[in-house]
């Protein structure tokens, strides 16, 4: 499926397939090893997790078993939210490291830019001393590129102005209905991949009938509509599903949707607040 081959290029050259697989909420143990070997067999090549998953440790076994070369996978992992300062970042990339065992990671996020138990507080400080731990990873190779997640306009001006590396990628909330427009704009404008975790509402799409009635026009899923959605506006999805049969049709999407299907799908978007 062309879809799992094709890749967006980051900022400093790193190409990403454009599809990723996401871990999110799959506890650690046989069913993230079960769920990330079915997506490596699948031919996904990009496998999304973080330390706040807990299953960094099954997610590298499997990459491990797979038997596939290590450099035609791209793995995603993240500093948890709570992190914000210097040494607790040193020690959350070295235990991510040694859970994964598969040497340099492909992209290392900032999970938030506050933790998940004070949403919207100001560490901005905290920000940039855990950033310049990461300008300092990715000088030394440890990571191939780095980036944040959750981050809108202003945390991304905030961090920006006071380092010396443009994040490679930006990780949000990014679905039919929900697309964060001025952080989207605002990270094309500036070359940050945008990332879109939860493509599907968390499955709350697939009670959509307006996306149900674009889908089965194409012979399509719900899922795939929305999956196909992303991608033409140039976000990266990373779908998750446990079952294998979905784990397939979430990447067979090579398919185009209208101009005009776009902006009907373009024109659900409830101006929701922006952030998880």
């Amino acid at each position: 499926m062309p879809a799992l081959t094709d890749t967006f290029t980051l900022s400093n050259g790193v190409t990403i397939p454009k599809i990723g697989f996401g871990t999110w909420q799959i506890p650690d143990g046989p069913e993230t090893y079960d769920s990330v070997r079915a997506a490596l067999d699948a031919g996904y090549r990009h496998i999304d997790t973080a330390r706040a998953y807990g299953n960094e440790e099954s997610v590298g076994r499997a990459v491990r078993d797979s038997g596939i070369p290590r450099e035609e996978i791209f793995i995603t992992t993240k500093c948890p939210a709570e992190v914000k300062d210097a040494a607790g970042a040193r020690h959350a990339f070295e235990r991510s490291s040694a859970l994964l065992d598969l040497g340099p990671i492909d992209l290392y996020l900032i999970h938030a830019p506050w933790p998940w138990n004070a949403i919207g507080s100001d560490h901005r400080a905290g920000n940039i001393e855990v950033w310049k731990v990461f300008e300092e990873l990715y000088d030394a190779d440890k990571t191939r590129s780095i980036g944040v997640s959750n981050f809108v306009v202003d945390d991304l001006e905030d961090l920006i102005a006071a380092t010396d590396v443009v994040p490679h990628a930006n990780q949000i909330r990014w679905f039919v209905g929900h697309t964060q427009p001025d952080t989207t704009a605002y990270c094309h404008e500036h070359d940050i991949q945008v990332e879109g975790y939860s493509p599907l509402a968390t499955g709350r799409l697939m009670r959509n009938r307006d996306v149900a009635a674009i889908a089965e026009k194409y012979g399509k899923s719900v899922a795939q509509v929305g999956i196909r959605y992303l991608l033409q506006h140039d976000i990266l999805p990373l779908p998750k599903s446990t079952t294998p049969s979905r784990i397939v049709e979430n990447a067979d999407v090579d398919f185009e949707l209208t101009a005009e299907d776009m902006a009907a799908l373009d024109a659900l978007d409830a101006g929701e607040s922006e952030g998880r």
